[in-house]
């Protein structure tokens, strides 16, 4: 027993790893796919659920961006946040790849000790003749490995960000408002970009 746990121990990536690693899978992928590189939106959405979504929490990342509203939300109702946080995510990443071109990302080595549970991965984009931009990763170790539960660029939290905008309009409509807004900012976006795709 004791063998079997140290082999599944082994097998766990180390959270810069697991970045790098999904940052060379991807412009890998970019380089290699001209429909992308024109910005074919399905091909994109379907890179980004393959390479980029299963590194994240999302259940802990809607909680932190909802804040203490959440335990106030039904089972259902944070089914629903979470799938809509999931969809807006997906979309954020899907014009970040849309515009890549020549981008080069350095993962700094992540600085934690064998028992850490969270950690920061640090990373850094740079592009000719454009000033380098600073991401970082919120890392939690889980029991399917790490996983992101938030994104910094520049030093301004992802979620963090969120917070003060869902209060708001927690505030204002309630937990459901919140998710028809989020849900129909969503579909707009999703329209937006297939009819970008047909006026081609």
């Amino acid at each position: 027993m004791c063998f079997a746990v140290g082999v599944v121990h082994a097998e766990v990536i180390a959270p810069d790893v697991l970045i790098k690693n999904t940052v060379q899978d991807v412009i890998a992928v970019i380089k290699a796919d001209k429909d992308i590189q024109a910005g074919d939106q399905k091909k994109i959405i379907a890179l980004v659920d393959a390479k980029v979504l299963p590194n994240f929490d999302f259940s802990r990342m809607t909680q932190l961006a909802v804040g203490k509203y959440w335990r106030t939300a039904t089972p259902g109702q944070k089914q629903s946040l979470v799938t809509e946080f999931r969809n807006m995510l997906v979309r954020t990443y899907t014009k970040v790849f849309t515009v890549y071109r020549d981008q080069t990302v350095e993962v700094k080595p992540a600085r934690m000790a064998t028992d850490d549970t969270e950690v920061t991965v640090k990373t850094v984009i740079n592009k000719p003749g454009s000033q380098a931009i600073l991401v970082d990763y919120e890392m939690k170790k889980t029991d399917n490995g790490w996983k992101a539960y938030d994104i910094s660029i520049d030093g301004v939290s992802m979620v963090m960000s969120y917070r003060g905008t869902f209060a708001t309009q927690i505030q204002d409509s309630g937990i459901d408002g919140l998710i028809k807004t989020l849900s129909e900012k969503n579909v707009n976006a999703a329209n937006v970009a297939q009819n970008k795709e047909g006026g081609k």
